[in-house]
């Protein structure tokens, strides 16, 4: 599949109703801009198959909280899946393929795989976008179980949740119980867009963080940020016509924003730059 056929299939997925959306495949065709050769139907497959094993070791079990530590142990335990803490911001971590490999990843993959191994189960399974960590809640009629897949999956309270987020943050952020929310598909891919633009943002890799910031657009087409954003990119890469035509569409947006200022000193420094190649 080639870079373009990845982009034309996630423009099309992203583009259906909430709940026509297939995680699993969104988030490989994420990682087939990445992997040209990437074999979608192998790593579907696969999540068929630990879906599969894990009904089996369920069994008969009916309550939530020992069907929830069974799963955990089967992924965690069993199958070896674990955070990687030491490579947190290795970009592999953010390739569901990748993750599925070697079994180790970052918050958000490692709740993906959770998600869908339990929606294949038929469990009400749902993604929970705490501020700088990810989580998975299990929630039906009598009970809600919020799961940690990057820490073994372990089960959290919600002062567990709290105490977490204090950690963190170091108190600079309140916790509030709006953080517990589930979050739709289209946010989930959206934060793992948002996490491989920040890793390829820091490694000055301008032509992946454009095409991250693109794919982000597909699923937030009103986003001034991102807007903004690619013009800063576009001015990276030397593309001073499209640079300068996103920063002024930004401004036109966001005409009181806090950084219009330094917005306004790019738009002349290409505006410089553009006098100079004439």
């Amino acid at each position: 599949m080639t870079k373009a056929e990845a982009r034309r299939q996630f423009a099309e997925m992203v583009a259906r109703d909430e709940h026509e959306i297939e995680l699993d495949r969104a988030a490989l065709l994420i990682a087939a801009e990445e992997y040209p050769h990437l074999e979608i139907g192998k790593y579907l497959t696969q999540l068929d198959l630990f879906a599969k094993q894990a009904r089996e070791r369920q069994g008969s079990q009916v309550d939530p909280y020992e069907r929830v530590l069974g799963l955990s142990d089967y992924l965690f335990g069993e199958l070896g899946f674990k955070g990687n803490s030491e490579n947190y911001y290795d970009a592999r971590n953010s390739f569901l393929n990748d993750v599925i490999d070697r079994r180790t990843g970052i918050p958000i993959t490692l709740s993906v795989i959770y998600i869908e191994v339990a929606r294949r189960i038929g469990w009400p399974v749902a993604g929970v976008g705490l501020p700088g960590h990810f989580l998975v809640k299990y929630c039906d009629e009598m009970e809600e179980i919020l799961i940690d897949p990057f820490h073994g999956g372990r089960i959290l309270s919600v002062e567990g949740c709290r105490n977490l987020i204090a950690e963190m943050y170091g108190g600079r952020l309140s916790f509030q119980p709006s953080f517990l929310k589930a979050v739709t598909r289209k946010q989930i891919l959206t934060r793992m867009l948002r996490n491989l633009k920040g890793i390829y943002a820091r490694a000055a890799d301008y032509h992946k963080t454009l095409a991250v910031i693109e794919r982000v657009l597909l699923l937030n087409p009103e986003s001034t940020v991102e807007l903004r954003d690619r013009g800063l990119v576009c001015l990276e890469l030397g593309r001073y016509a499209q640079a300068l035509a996103e920063l002024e569409a930004y401004l036109r947006c966001q005409p009181q924003a806090e950084d219009a200022d330094v917005i306004k000193e790019r738009i002349k420094e290409i505006r410089r730059r553009q006098a100079q190649l004439n």
